[in-house]
């Protein structure tokens, strides 16, 4: 998923409770950091995620959500 999105930053969510617990807010983070992260606690993990035909679309916005829709149909 990682060398699909691009990096790792790309399937990272900042809005989990947990970003906020652990003052990551203030930290620098490299993309080992991130996966370390994310196979740690499933909550960073951006969600929704879509594979489909070896593109990735991650998220809910109303683009990603079309682009998801576009592609599927």
């Amino acid at each position: 998923m990682i060398a699909l999105a691009g990096s790792a930053e790309a399937l990272f969510s900042k809005r989990a409770r947990k970003y906020k617990e652990l003052g990551l807010k203030d930290k620098t983070l490299n993309d080992g950091d991130i996966r370390a992260l994310i196979l740690e606690e499933y909550t960073f993990l951006k969600r929704p995620v879509l594979i489909h035909e070896g593109t990735v679309y991650i998220g809910n916005s109303p683009k990603v959500v079309a682009a998801a829709a576009a592609a599927l149909a």
